[in-house]
């Protein structure tokens, strides 16, 4: 069954607290998963907050401090000290207390880590600290399974037994050399059904798919889904098996890069959510929201040097809307489609060209529908026949120079290095409101005689 959190459910809960029940707490959070008490957490004050993680089995804490935003989370901890942290942290994947621990000043930092009782688990969170997060090396945990390749089958089984302690989830057994330099890879479904005296160099996998330690995260990302990954490994210059990084680790970055994408297209920069301050949304709002103000009076300043044209064909004004739109959904439109192909590296490269020939074909077809259309529309309500003439020309063009415009801005942006994900939002709209503009009355002094 589902878990719903209600107003009703979190005033229970607080009430629980403020009485102290602790037996009537644990038996609440009995049935839950750790997901859910997380956002049970998000809704209390901190300190019954820290109260009803404390009533908790530690391995659930510690599940509910790795699962917790990090933003939420770093405010949550300051009510704990180095020593309560230390318990908790002892209990994390190696990558996620890395995690943890950037985000905690140096001293309890370093409190942390020398109060964790698991020797070894400090020494691999020493050995990951000093990687940036947003690569290979900050993704991932020291905390696998490995095997020599002179070893049998019966030795590695032992092997795995012990090491397997330690090690969240096992997706297959990954094949070293006596220098700890990466083979391959064995399954646990080879191991299983081999005899017990056979060697692991008959058995394993020498195909394997590995990354280095300095590789993009983006890259690492892209990796897993293209060859459809749980686990990836990771070596440093020389090979050696570092650690391994894992698909609940890839989803996060894919997560935060869809989001950030998304944020980008709409012209919001930075990273915002609905819960931050009012102060850090309006900045991460305002710049695109000027670029769109200061496109609206270009726009409105252009329009009105055609005020006599107006004046001659009021008519010629109930369009300008039209026209304005069409530009920018045809802009947008084309850009997502170009930012999603300029996000997905697994086909072969299009060259702009081909780009091009492919999106204006969709232009033409797009707009000469459009086109045809409003044409039929003028004409049945009575306007000019030149000015359905013009209004359905315009539409054409417009069509025509978005779908340039949406193709070539993302493209030449990527190549300069700046987000072309910014190019969907307010930037494209704008442009292509100037433009649509210029060609609707450029085109009306031409065929109108005005």
């Amino acid at each position: 069954m589902t878990f719903e959190l209600t107003k009703e459910y979190v005033d229970h809960i607080q009430e629980l607290i403020e009485n102290q029940n602790s037996a009537a707490i644990r038996a609440k959070m009995e049935g839950l998963f750790a997901a859910d008490i997380t956002g049970l957490l998000s809704e209390l004050e901190t300190e019954n907050a820290k109260f009803l993680i404390s009533q908790l089995e530690t391995e659930t804490g510690a599940e509910i401090l790795a699962d917790l935003d990090k933003d939420e989370r770093l405010e949550f901890l300051k009510a704990f000290t180095s020593e309560e942290i230390s318990r908790y942290v002892n209990l994390f994947d190696s990558d996620d207390a890395v995690d943890l621990l950037n985000e905690q000043p140096i001293r309890v930092r370093e409190e942390v880590i020398a109060l964790l009782e698991d020797r070894e688990q400090a020494r691999f969170i020493l050995d990951l600290l000093h990687y940036d997060e947003d690569v290979a090396g900050g993704l991932m945990q020291k905390e696998l399974v490995k095997a020599n390749v002179n070893w049998t089958v019966n030795e590695c089984i032992e092997e795995l037994r012990k090491q397997a302690e330690d090690v969240g989830k096992v997706y297959a057994v990954y094949v070293i050399d006596d220098n700890g330099k990466l083979l391959g890879l064995l399954s646990l479904k080879k191991i299983v059904l081999a005899h017990k005296n056979t060697l692991i160099e008959s058995l394993y996998d020498k195909d394997v798919i590995f990354v280095e330690t300095y590789r993009p995260a983006e890259e690492v990302a892209e990796l897993m889904q293209r060859y459809d990954l749980d686990a990836l490994p990771v070596v440093n210059v020389q090979g050696k098996l570092l650690g391994r990084i894992t698909i609940d680790d890839v989803i996060d970055v894919i997560t935060e890069q869809a989001s950030s994408d998304t944020l980008a297209m709409a012209g919001i920069t930075g990273d915002v959510e609905e819960d931050d301050t009012i102060w850090q949304q309006t900045k991460a709002r305002l710049p695109w929201l000027l670029v769109g103000m200061t496109g609206g009076i270009l726009a409105a300043k252009f329009i009105s040097f055609f005020e006599g044209d107006l004046k001659i064909i009021p008519a010629m004004a109930a369009f300008i809307p039209i026209i304005g739109s069409t530009g920018g959904n045809v802009g947008i439109q084309t850009s997502s489609i170009i930012l999603q192909s300029l996000a997905d590296k697994t086909g072969l490269d299009t060259t702009l060209t081909q780009r091009l020939i492919r999106m204006l074909a969709v232009a033409f077809i797009n707009g000469l529908i459009i086109s045809s259309i409003v044409f039929g529309f003028n004409l049945l309500i009575g306007n000019d026949i030149h000015l359905a003439l013009v209004v359905s020309t315009a539409l054409m063009s417009v069509v025509f120079l978005a779908s340039f415009m949406g193709t070539v801005t993302p493209i030449a942006l990527e190549k300069i290095g700046i987000n072309p994900a910014v190019a969907s939002g307010p930037f494209i709209t704008t442009a292509n409101d100037l433009i649509g503009y210029g060609v609707y009355f450029g085109l009306a002094h031409l065929l109108l005689n005005l």
